[in-house]
């Protein structure tokens, strides 16, 4: 019975040892599995390294970019106020020919009589100043007319 003891004892050894055996291979194995883990998440903080430096670039330029933007935002801020005051002044211009246009078309209206005589005796005083012109022409060609007509006789000699 003794020897069962014994038997017991290189089994439960036996399985202590296959035990020890497996567990060392699967320690290897997740040795081996952290060892890529650790160069993974090293090559990945050298990437990250740079993906934060060119961050860091990329964000102060554009830091510029936008204190550029603002200074030409700002500037065209100046511009559009004076296209502003020009179509204000041409808004104005327009206001100030339309009134001037309707005060002398009411003028006119106004007076719309009394150009119509100005017009009457322009056309007559026209008309006396044409008949006066062909009056003297008519006089000189009869006075022409008449003095060759009737000759001037010289005595004879």
């Amino acid at each position: 019975m003794e020897w069962i003891l014994y038997v017991a004892a290189l089994i439960a050894a036996i399985g202590f040892l296959v035990l020890c055996i497996s567990l060392g291979a699967t320690l290897f194995s997740v040795k081996k599995t952290l060892d890529h883990m650790s160069g993974t998440v090293a090559g990945i903080e050298g990437q990250l390294e740079g993906i934060t430096r060119e961050t860091t670039t990329l964000l102060a330029k554009t830091n510029d970019l936008a204190a550029d933007v603002q200074h030409k935002v700002a500037e065209m801020n100046t511009v559009v106020s004076a296209v502003k005051g020009i179509g204000d002044s041409v808004t104005g211009l327009n206001q100030s020919i339309s009134r001037v246009t309707s005060s002398i078309s009411s003028e006119v209206n106004k007076n719309d009589v009394k150009v119509a005589q100005v017009v009457q005796w322009g056309s007559v005083a026209m008309g006396l100043a044409d008949k006066w012109k062909n009056r003297k022409v008519i006089d000189e060609q009869q006075v022409q007319f008449t003095s060759s007509s009737n000759p001037v006789h010289s005595p004879k000699k």
